[in-house]
């Protein structure tokens, strides 16, 4: 059945749904296809199908709560997949405000764009894993649309919604009850279960459960890291991407412990009744999760509340003291932007003077070694604002050297290729987000570079885009992201440390920031 304008307008308005210029009104319809759990009926726009918020797991409420996800009821008829779903629980009960409009326990839903249905393609699979460390967003988001990719390259875009923070991340493993031995991990475990929907169901969306590229930025990034490492997703993925994800090791039983015990004293609990936090109000759960947080403020960029590492569900630290050996044969692409701060800094961190740079990079560094690190950044930038300085070591500090620390260990299995990035492309903001900031390789990899705001009107990310975009697809595609657009992008190994430049003018270079490599990771002891 066509849809009018009217209605395709009030469907497109509520799911924020991203559309090609090209693509007119009068090309949209809707678009049945089959799961395992029943039928769905989604919008096809142009000649790209859509459908949101398919069921990949029963709700998490009631006695599913810090359980492991479960399959959803079956359905009769069929089920619209016009709009995104819930997001994960997350907002604080106190500022009434929800995360994308409206938040659920029921949300273990997943959003597909695609080309084909039921068609025997064999597209390769981009499985997104959505930011906001282990605590928050959703991937329900116009900025993750796969509309341009699909088009693109001919491939299927997954984007899922999982739990999150407390209601995802609480150990309580270690408390007597048998049932909850797994708590600390269902938020990953729900990303398996997505996963596994995957294998079982993508073929009826024309693509192919033999090539599964899981990716993701930021948190997303960390989950990736976290899957590479977790013996249940064995199989399930065949290519791996972690974009500005600086996960090297994970919380372990006792530090997660002591943050379950908090979590029980505040929703006034013991060990002995912890069943009843099954029964208790959301509402009143996710209060307890924000006075934690307040005060026990989330540290390094993923959370207090993250996966835990429990010698069964996750066996290892994703990358630390060595990488995982779980999944040594999958190829794995990881990489950070130049200036990834910029992107979480307030106005004053951009009028800093020398003695306000020193100060601030003494904190990172140390009074003692504060002198030859900034000796070595001024060298490498010698047009510098200290700003800027300050902006570079705190990057570096936080992301860039974790992710080469990562190539590194992961190139020491001497199994599947690890090829590394450094996104220096710049962008025409000013202030919060300026230079290369958190979350710019998204628009580039999604080939949404037109509306997205860090690269919108600029001519060069849109070539950019072009090449990354594509790059990025073959990789889903083959394994290997060479396919001519980009220079020979060579794996990488502790000998040459071959790095993909990404920029106007992209390069791959043996070591481009080994200066400052040398002198700030032994500082860091990753």
């Amino acid at each position: 059945m066509n849809l009018n304008r009217r209605e395709f307008i009030r469907l497109t308005s509520l799911s924020g749904l991203l559309l090609p210029g090209s693509v007119a009104l009068a090309q949209q319809s809707n678009v049945d296809a089959d799961t395992q759990f029943g039928r769905i009926r989604g919008i096809k726009a142009g000649a790209v199908n859509i459908f949101k918020s398919v069921p990949y797991g029963a709700s998490t409420a009631g006695a599913n709560r810090f359980m492991p996800p479960r399959d959803p009821v079956p359905w009769r008829e069929y089920r619209e997949a016009f709009e995104y779903g819930p997001a994960a629980p997350q907002s604080d009960p106190a500022t009434g405000r929800q995360q994308d409009g409206f938040e659920s326990e029921d949300c273990l839903v997943l959003n597909v764009w695609t080309r084909g249905i039921g068609d025997g393609g064999k597209r390769p699979v981009m499985f997104w894993c959505h930011g906001g460390g282990f605590r928050t967003l959703s991937g329900s988001s116009p900025r993750y649309d796969g509309t341009n990719l699909a088009m693109r390259g001919d491939v299927v875009v997954v984007t899922i919604n999982h739990r999150l923070n407390m209601m995802g991340f609480t150990h309580f493993g270690d408390m007597g009850h048998t049932d909850f031995e797994s708590s600390g991990t269902v938020g990953m475990q729900d990303i398996v279960h997505a996963l596994k929907w995957v294998q079982n169901n993508i073929e009826q969306f024309g693509g192919d459960p033999e090539r599964v590229m899981i990716f993701g930025e930021s948190g997303g990034g960390r989950k990736v890291a976290t899957l590479l490492g977790m013996p249940s997703a064995k199989g399930l993925f065949h290519a791996a991407v972690i974009e500005s994800g600086a996960t090297l090791r994970l919380p372990d039983r006792e530090n997660a412990n002591s943050l379950a015990e908090r979590v029980l004293d505040e929703l006034k609990l013991s060990r002995v009744n912890l069943p009843q936090i099954q029964q208790l109000p959301l509402n009143r759960i996710m209060a307890a999760y924000h006075a934690v947080v307040a005060s026990n403020p989330p540290t390094d960029g993923g959370g207090t509340f993250a996966p835990t590492m429990d010698g069964e569900i996750l066996p290892y630290h994703p990358f630390w003291p060595s990488a995982s050996p779980v999944n040594p044969d999958v190829p794995v692409i990881v990489g950070a932007n130049r200036t990834e701060m910029t992107y979480f800094a307030e106005d004053a961190a951009f009028q800093l003077d020398e003695a306000g740079m020193r100060d601030r990079v003494s904190e990172i560094v140390g009074q003692d070694k504060l002198d030859a690190v900034v000796n070595v950044y001024r060298q490498a930038n010698p047009d510098a604002s200290p700003a800027e300085i300050y902006f570079l070591v705190f990057s570096d500090s936080r992301y860039v050297m974790q992710s080469i620390t990562i190539a590194q260990r992961r190139a020491a299995l001497g199994a599947g290729p690890t090829y590394l990035y450094y996104l220096t492309w710049e962008t025409a903001e000013t202030g919060r987000g300026a230079m290369s900031p958190h979350t710019l390789d998204i628009p580039f990899i999604f080939d949404n570079a037109r509306d997205h705001p860090l690269t919108a009107g600029s001519d060069s990310a849109i070539v950019l885009a072009d090449k990354i975009s594509d790059t990025i697809i073959e990789f889903a595609r083959s394994g290997n992201p060479n396919m001519g657009k980009l220079p020979l992008w060579r794996p990488y190994n502790a000998e040459t440390r071959a790095t993909m430049v990404w920029n106007d003018s992209s390069q791959v270079l043996n070591d481009p920031i080994g200066r400052q490599r040398e002198i700030l990771l032994p500082i860091l002891s990753l």
